[in-house]
């Protein structure tokens, strides 16, 4: 079913066309993503679908009396109540309700006792209560206490007050919201910000059981990847529809630009032939009718436009001025409190990082990620052992290392006053800021062109050590895929947070989990992350229930179909063992092969291509002590 539809709208501000020609169309059950490059007019096209501005021309159509729900992009409550209070209000109708069949129920009991009996009372009774559990009467508190911590709000905090809450809290509350009223069509506009990355994980779950349509507007590519399937993109004020996830828009967006220039060439090519056939033989009577016919063939034929690719984007390369030692940084037994506190905010921190490695720091909101990534920077304790030639770029959260009443050019030049104006007007123009922008004052920027600033003193700084703390925000998807293809063509060291976990497994290469009591390393990417977390939880799982032993100890007689539960967990943990042994098998053979390698004359002689050797073997053993760790506890 068809609940909306949009034919050849279009929409301009002040004479400047923002969306042309544009068609749109919502079914029941959709799950779309609008993307497209900052300012390209995706809010814009938001706020026509719900209503809240018009167009200029064109037909806009959807479903009589339906129910949207839109959560804009700055979006929070603003309210005197409690969080409970508040959220509970959703379901005002239903306590209504439930208030009123408990005044009925009274007045039954009460005839019953009096020995008199109302049929057509016992009659409404029924219906009524019938249609509130239909309605989600007697599972309304569940829903309500289901999402609120699932979106990050413990029980303890169910009783603040809305309106002595963050800025992201109340967002997160206003989206609650949203989910909980439950309408046909859901528009969420950067839902994932504020929130983190066990959060992000619940409400991927809890959309794709949703039983309404969806539309999203997100920079987070993992999120989309895991929600829609449907993308429409916005560029150079048209949509362009594609089928899949966002990483299947991607390959097919480059194979259509690819086919269409092509397609564009070739029909040049027959173009210029043409009109080359024509200016030699018009002028001459054998020849002058083919000449003729073929200027008709030109005058008919439908021209391609050249085809439209993406529009101008930042362009910038990490170097290093020199190369660092192997052993980048070492920590030890570290902790932090904070001044007039009594409790860590964590403790018992130890790791190293080699050179060339790419780590994201990831854990919980609040546990002190920006924290550590701070002490790092500070170097002021004895815990912590900066290596040789290690030279520190570092990349803040909020760029709050900005001048506010600086110019761009300023901000940059006044870093690094040895370059000349030109040599600083170059570099910004590589990061989008030409001509007069650069006399733009930093506190009029948008977060995304403050980015850009601070991604620009980073790149001329030339360190080995690149310490950065959410480089993702602000940023569109094209500057992204940019700051990545960057970040991956860089030879020095990489330690970052970040909550966009498509970022996080293009980008590393190893995760530190930070935790309140130490941390955890994980030698793989995010989707590594999350399968370790899934074996530990469901080892755990298997550990706590122990069911054989169990059972064995009470000699307990299993129905069937306990036996056939209990047999299919035996399957699954053999079949992880299987893969566990695979894997271990695969790592010992290239162990002995790096090895052999080792022992040839020209490696041996060779003192780079040897530490870079004996570092790969030590992260195979490492890999190895971690998965033979794994089987043990499995085949107990």
């Amino acid at each position: 079913m068809i609940l909306m539809q949009l034919k050849n709208i279009v929409k301009s501000y002040a004479g400047h066309i923002i969306l042309n020609n544009i068609n749109f169309e919502v079914k029941s059950k959709d799950r779309i993503a609008i993307v497209g490059r900052n300012g390209a007019g995706k809010s814009t096209l938001l706020k026509i679908l719900t209503g809240e501005i018009g167009f200029d021309s064109g037909d806009f159509h959807r479903v009589k009396n339906m129910d949207i729900g839109y959560l804009a992009q700055h979006n929070d409550l603003t309210s005197k109540r409690t969080i409970w209070q508040e959220m509970q209000s959703v379901f005002d109708d239903l306590i209504k309700e439930e208030e009123e069949l408990t005044q009925i129920a009274t007045q039954i009991e009460k005839n019953s006792t009096d020995g008199s009996y109302d049929e057509k009372l016992m009659n409404e009774y029924s219906v009524r209560q019938e249609k509130f559990e239909q309605d989600g009467g007697y599972r309304y508190k569940s829903d309500l206490k289901g999402v609120l911590i699932g979106l990050g709000f413990p029980e303890e905090d169910f009783e603040l007050l809305i309106h002595e809450l963050s800025g992201g809290q109340k967002t997160r509350l206003a989206l609650g919201k949203l989910l909980l009223q439950k309408p046909e069509l859901l528009i969420l506009d950067e839902p994932t910000n504020h929130l983190d990355i066990r959060t992000l994980t619940w409400l991927e779950s809890y959309l794709n059981n949703y039983s309404g349509a969806i539309i999203i507007v997100s920079h987070d590519r993992y999120f989309l990847d895991k929600i829609v399937t449907i993308v429409y993109e916005i560029a150079h004020r048209q949509a362009f529809k594609y089928f899949g996830t966002y990483t299947d828009f991607l390959k097919q967006k480059a194979l259509n630009y690819e086919r269409d220039v092509k397609l564009y060439e070739k029909q040049q090519q027959q173009i210029k032939e043409m009109e080359d056939f024509v200016a030699r033989n018009i002028a001459r009577a054998s020849t002058t009718k083919r000449a003729q016919s073929r200027r008709k063939q030109l005058e008919k034929m439908d021209k391609l436009d050249r085809p439209l690719g993406d529009e101008s984007e930042a362009s910038f390369t990490f170097e290093v001025a020199k190369t660092s030692g192997n052993d980048v940084i070492q920590v030890k037994d570290f902790s932090f409190t904070h001044e007039g506190d009594r409790t860590p905010l964590f403790s018992h921190v130890s790791f190293t990082i080699h050179r060339g490695e790419r780590i994201a720091l990831i854990g919980e909101n609040g546990i002190g990620k920006t924290t550590l990534l701070k002490e790092i920077i500070k170097n002021d304790t004895e815990k912590m052992k900066i290596g040789s030639n290690v030279q520190i770029g570092y990349y803040a959260q909020e760029q709050e290392k900005l001048t506010a009443t600086n110019t761009v050019l300023a901000e940059v030049w006044d870093d690094f006053p040895n370059k000349t104006e030109q040599e600083i007007r170059t570099v910004l123009g590589n990061f989008l800021f030409s001509g007069d922008d650069v006399l733009k004052n930093i506190d009029t920027l948008s977060g995304g062109e403050k980015a850009r600033v601070a991604l620009a003193k980073l790149m001329l700084q030339q360190a080995n050590f690149l310490i950065l703390d959410e480089p993702t925000n602000h940023l569109d998807l094209a500057s992204k895929e940019i700051l990545e293809s960057a970040l991956l063509r860089f030879p020095g060291t990489i330690l970052f947070v970040s909550h966009d976990r498509y970022f996080i497994n293009k980008i590393t290469d190893k995760i530190f989990e930070l935790e309140k009591d130490g941390m955890t390393i994980y030698l793989g990417d995010y989707n590594y992350f999350i399968e370790k977390k899934l074996v530990q939880a469901e080892l755990k799982k298997l550990k706590n229930e122990d069911k054989r032993v169990e059972i064995e100890q009470n000699h307990v007689s299993l129905s069937f179909a306990e036996q056939k539960k209990l047999q299919s967990e035996q399957r699954k943990v053999e079949r992880q063992i299987t893969k566990l042994e695979a894997d271990i098998e695969t790592l010992e053979e290239e162990l002995v092969k790096m090895e052999q390698e080792m022992t040839n004359p020209d490696i041996f002689n060779d003192h780079e291509k040897l530490l870079h050797l004996t570092n790969q073997s030590n992260d195979i053993k490492e890999k190895l002590e971690m998965l033979m760790e794994e089987w043990t506890i499995l085949q107990e």
